[in-house]
């Protein structure tokens, strides 16, 4: 089995390392030469931004072949996965990626414009229950799409509207540095569009962003800061992850 992920804060890393099998971080074969892949089954592991995928996740379906009879997607998430699960299908259909078995699992959400990390880590969210059912259902090869109503179809087909006649809303623009930076260059290592530099001792962005907001979770000295969040000294990083395997995944 291939497991393909991306992840900004550990949360996807976690869920794929649970399932096994070959592991590859999406952002690294993008990165390389190989596109195409065969197994028994493959598996794809991301979070949900704006009720659908990724960037990135998309540019990897555009580009890669991938060959099974069984093809699982778990799309991690924090607060509400809207229509985001058939939405990719959908996608991955256009692209010759036909999925047997798509759903969420939720986990503490990062999106740090909207939610407080430390309610969120009181909030018992991600359940080894929830995991389990997953993990069993892959096991035996379960063919199941997980359906939203046609409301939640509306909010994803709605949020992604809007970010189209909004391309600036989510960029690093809304960024900024103190004066506390060290210039470890941690924002550097975790960056999975290498769209971050050292200049002048301090990150310098590029304009090529994800918006993972990994840079600003994972900085040491909380030195990155968006102009708007819920609480600028809440930081998070999945706790089963180590910096190092996100440092790995995305550089």
């Amino acid at each position: 089995m291939k497991v393909f992920y991306f992840t900004a804060t550990g949360n996807s890393l976690d869920v794929a390392k649970r399932f096994g099998g070959e592991i590859y971080s999406i952002p690294n074969v993008l990165k390389g030469d190989q596109f195409h892949f065969e197994d028994e089954k493959i598996g794809l592991i991301f979070p949900c931004y704006g009720f659908a995928a990724p960037k990135i996740v998309r540019e990897f379906i555009e580009k890669i072949t991938l060959k099974s009879p069984y093809i699982f997607v778990i799309m991690t998430y924090g607060n509400k996965l809207a229509g985001g699960v058939n939405w990719f299908v959908r996608y991955a259909e256009q692209n010759d990626i036909h999925v047997q078995y798509a759903d969420g699992l939720l986990m503490i959400d990062n999106y740090l414009p909207l939610f407080n990390i430390e309610k969120q880590k009181m909030k018992k969210k991600y359940t080894e229950e929830n995991l389990s059912r997953l993990l069993n259902d892959v096991n035996q090869k379960k063919r199941y799409i997980r359906n939203g109503s046609f409301t939640d179809s509306m909010l994803t087909k709605a949020i992604q509207y809007f970010y189209k006649r909004n391309p600036n809303f989510n960029t690093d623009k809304n960024f900024s540095v103190g004066n506390d930076c060290n210039q470890c260059g941690t924002c550097v290592k975790v960056c999975p569009r290498n769209n971050i530099k050292l200049d002048e001792l301090k990150p310098a962005y590029g304009g090529n962003c994800e918006f993972c907001l990994a840079c600003i979770n994972l900085c040491p000295q909380k030195a990155i800061r968006l102009k708007k969040e819920s609480n600028p000294n809440a930081r998070y990083m999945n706790e089963n992850v180590t910096l190092k395997e996100i440092i790995t995944a995305n550089n």
